[in-house]
């Protein structure tokens, strides 16, 4: 298996980590879409490097740069990305038990280093923005 196919196959792990924890606190996400607009909900998306190994491995040459405060793989109030969508999307409700989420997120940050570490591929923990335009530049 190639460095890069297990990357994917760990961060699909981390992320059923995720789900497996998420499942635990009973909140649910209404997929309203409200939060991918970032400005206006008062929030940043932060992404790791395996995220986006991931992101890329599934959408292809695709990278969508952000151009606004919008998530650009939203369409039409819908996550385009859904079933590839990174830690950050999965974790944060719109009505869920903040300090849990942050606990929970403080471990999948710890599991992508961790997964950065093992791969020997550098760890960087970026804006969706500056990480989607990071991934554009290599992709092209």
């Amino acid at each position: 298996m190639n460095k890069e196919s297990q990357i994917i196959e760990n961060v699909s792990d981390i992320y059923q980590w995720l789900e497996d924890e998420l499942a635990g606190l009973g909140q649910s996400c209404d997929a309203c879409g409200k939060c991918c607009d970032f400005e206006s909900f008062g929030h940043r998306l932060y992404v790791t490097t395996p995220e986006l190994i991931y992101l890329r491995h599934f959408v292809g040459q695709g990278i969508k740069e952000m151009t606004d405060g919008v998530c650009p793989y939203r369409v039409n109030g819908q996550c385009t990305v859904y079933d590839w969508r990174f830690s950050g999307c999965r974790i944060f409700t719109c009505k869920g038990d903040a300090e849990k989420e942050n606990a929970i997120c403080e471990q999948a940050i710890s599991k992508f280093r961790v997964l950065c570490d093992e791969s020997d591929i550098p760890y960087h923990y970026v804006y969706l923005k500056d990480g989607l335009q990071m991934m554009s530049e290599h992709t092209d």
